[in-house]
């Protein structure tokens, strides 16, 4: 198939490619991909431990299910998990089978799709990711495009119109099964907590199909952006454009807004704005980072997101010993630090001081001493270097250490 890719196939379609969907290898394959994500269990309640014990069988039945046309895909069970300023994001949990069989459909045709989509998109997609849409971003302002239009599309997901993204798919594959799985997946009912419902619009977060779906729904307004030479980084929903002036930035801002009428989309009034990034208040939020005054720095959402979570690890009234504690921070501390260490040096100065406030507090409480930790007795009897030697990550130390690296 990916020799195929290479060569092109006859108008552009591909007519036959259930039997690849169905192949053995490749429903191996995403066993192992949705195994190794783990999940909770859809429906049927199955879980990824159920169906380990008897997986061949149920490998072979999938297999026989797509290849004589009798699979069905399931409802999705509706999860709801909290978002800021007390708001939910639904998200609809496929079973165990019917993950397999969307990842199967997955990697068949997004290499077909991998090979039309833009640069200037970096959501969901191989080889592709945060830190690479970011680098562009700081290159792009580095070049003195700050006049910024920052821009998310509102209830992206929910908003998709089924017969368009079908419609857009059609143009590369002919396979009437391939795409009736597609349209079971679509119109798959949703089962809540007040009964069932099904969806008219959208794609299910939560199902592996979907992103590459939301992908191909906006391949379209990637190449008009394109058309119109502008510079946007795209994550998905969440999306700027980077222009010289601000008559620039009204104007794609101006055209982003035409294009999302005309394809049933809307832009968040409240998460849209157009602004010059070197002004002190006229920064931009993205990808977790906020752009301001020529720094990047970590934004406050995602500062409160990482001490929320380092609250949860360092509970005075755990019962861990301290190093336990510490044992558990540091894998969070390292991985953080390694999507945020382009940030300024005080944030992480600041969050170290956090960090070890916590610490202290656990230390007061084990040795059965009233408060928080802050008196200055505190910092002789607990000092920074005490921490150290005991294997803490120290957020500002590995950035200098990084400073280091990059100037050799």
């Amino acid at each position: 198939m990916l020799a195929a890719l290479e060569k092109g196939v006859k108008g552009g379609k591909w007519f036959s490619l259930i039997d690849k969907v169905y192949a053995p290898e490749t429903l191996r394959i995403a066993w192992q991909q949705v195994a190794s994500r783990a999940g909770g269990s859809g429906v049927d309640g199955q879980s990824i431990e159920d169906f380990a014990r008897h997986a061949e069988r149920h490998l072979k039945e999938l297999e026989g299910a797509l290849r004589t046309g009798s699979y069905r895909a399931q409802r999705v069970r509706e999860v709801q998990i909290p978002k800021a300023a007390g708001q939910w994001r639904r998200l609809g949990i496929p079973t165990i089978k019917d993950r397999i069989v969307q990842t199967a459909l997955k990697l068949v045709i997004e290499p077909i799709f991998e090979k039309e989509f833009l640069a200037m998109s970096y959501g969901f997609r191989p080889q592709r990711g945060c830190k690479d849409a970011l680098r562009e971003v700081a290159q792009a302002l580095q070049a003195g495009h700050c006049w910024v239009v920052d821009a998310d599309i509102a209830h992206y997901f929910d908003s998709i119109a089924h017969d368009a993204l079908l419609q857009r798919i059609e143009q590369r594959i002919s396979d009437g099964r391939v795409l009736g799985l597609l349209r079971q997946w679509l119109k798959s009912g949703v089962l809540e907590l007040m009964g069932e419902w099904t969806p008219m619009r959208g794609t299910p977060q939560g199902a592996v199909i979907s992103p590459l779906l939301a992908n191909v729904y906006l391949h379209e307004f990637d190449l008009q952006i394109d058309r119109y030479g502008y510079r946007m980084v795209r994550y998905a929903d969440d999306f700027v454009i980077l222009c010289d002036t601000q008559e620039q930035a009204q104007s794609a801002l101006e055209h982003v807004q035409a294009w999302m009428h005309a394809h049933g989309l809307q832009l968040h009034p409240h998460k849209t704005r157009i602004g010059d990034c070197r002004v002190p208040g006229e920064g931009f939020d993205f990808l977790g980072y906020r752009f301001e005054a020529g720094r990047r720095t970590v934004r406050r959402k995602s500062l409160r997101s990482f001490k929320d979570r380092v609250r949860q690890r360092t509970r005075r009234t755990g019962g861990q010993s301290l190093q336990s504690v510490i044992d558990a921070l540091n894998p969070m501390l390292r991985g953080w630090f390694n999507y945020f260490k382009h940030a300024h040096v005080y944030t992480f100065r600041a969050l170290d001081g956090f960090i070890r406030r916590r610490l202290r507090s656990i230390l007061r409480h084990h040795a059965h001493r009233p408060g928080r930790g802050v008196t200055p007795e505190d910092h002789r009897r607990w000092s920074n270097a005490y921490f150290v030697e005991r294997g803490l990550f120290t957020l500002s130390l590995a950035h200098a250490l990084e400073r280091q690296s990059r100037c050799r």
